[in-house]
């Protein structure tokens, strides 16, 4: 069973826009760090994760203008079986659209697109910050 776990907004200002979030609703949050395709900060009120993110281009944001588009971009569902949930996506009408990272690797997220185009993310193992997070242990090989 799929559980929605992740929300990912593409801000201009990470830093600003993470110290909002933790004052005005009291999320707990980590450090700006840097990724393979955006700069993130995660928050997360224990059960879903508020990624943010400044993207670095086009590759795995999909948009022509990443770097000055700020709002809602994906979401993210937690699944028991990688390989059983594209099996459900794809005969829904979804379709593969990016891996981040490496399957089994701390941050990965296999990413999809609905039929109207809309971007989410599957994993197994959740989100920092979230209930059930299950973090890979270091030196992890997929």
């Amino acid at each position: 069973m799929a559980k929605l776990r992740h929300i990912a907004l593409s801000v201009k200002d990470i830093e600003q826009t993470a110290q909002f979030y933790a004052r005005a609703f009291g999320m707990q949050r980590t450090p700006v760090s840097e990724g393979p395709t955006a700069f993130r900060c995660y928050l997360s009120d224990g059960v879903v994760n508020l990624a943010l993110l400044q993207y670095k281009g086009k590759e795995g944001s999909g948009l022509d203008d990443a770097k000055g588009f700020a709002g809602p971009h994906h979401f993210g569902f937690v699944v028991d079986d990688l390989g059983e949930a594209r099996k459900d996506i794809e005969a829904a009408g979804g379709e593969f659209f990016f891996d981040l990272g490496k399957e089994g690797e701390e941050g990965f997220e296999r990413k999809f697109k609905d039929p109207s185009g809309i971007i989410f993310d599957i994993n197994t193992t959740g989100w920092p910050l979230t209930e059930g997070y299950k973090a890979p242990k270091a030196g992890a090989k997929p």
